[in-house]
């Protein structure tokens, strides 16, 4: 998947330095400089992607209201708003767990609209976050989380992936489930009592 997704910016860069090469005076440095950092964006994504799919070994009590709060100091938000409407400490990695949460704050704040408002709570046996943006059309919400998906263009489609592989490391499972707005269910969590 890396291979195919490299392939394209790459033939874009190589093309574009080649007509700068006969035309300096054009914008094509600038058109392979984007390439370039697309093909740098995809390999730190992947690279995120592989690292978050290892199990966890080690995992340790976590405050998920201080995570998220840190988690979103992270993320560019515009004039998003956040609540936080839970207390659980869960058994987790922190540092994966923060990688699960900015990709979902991410996409909220990304898909939701420049004035959403992001909600972190909890679910059964575990936790959610969900916006009250236009939410996930029925037909995508089976594909969202595959890699690859997205749809926006700039976009390389691997955040949710991560932060279902990142789940998926911990034991847990990520959904998306039928709501107003997006809504991702991060269920099976280890609670601290």
């Amino acid at each position: 998947m890396l291979a195919h997704d490299l392939r394209n910016p790459l033939t874009v860069a190589k093309g574009r330095l080649e007509l700068a090469r006969e035309d300096p005076d054009t914008h094509h440095l600038e058109v392979a400089t984007e390439a370039l950092e697309r093909i740098e964006a995809l390999v730190e994504d992947y690279r995120r992607l592989a690292v978050a799919g290892s199990i966890v070994v080690d995992p340790e009590p976590v405050d998920l209201a201080a995570l998220v709060r840190e988690s979103w100091a992270h993320v560019p938000t515009r004039e998003a708003t956040l609540e936080v409407a839970t207390e659980r400490v869960v058994e987790a990695d922190p540092d994966r767990v923060r990688q699960l949460l900015e990709n979902l704050l991410r996409n909220a704040v990304e898909h939701g609209g420049s004035d959403v408002t992001v909600t972190v709570g909890d679910a059964e046996d575990g936790f959610f976050v969900a916006d009250d943006g236009p939410g996930i059309p029925s037909a995508e919400r089976g594909s969202v989380l595959d890699a690859g998906h997205s749809s926006v263009e700039a976009n390389t489609g691997i955040g949710l992936s991560i932060a279902s592989t990142v789940a998926e490391a911990h034991g847990w499972e990520l959904s998306v489930t039928d709501a107003e707005g997006a809504r991702f269910e991060i269920t099976g969590v280890s609670l601290v009592s």
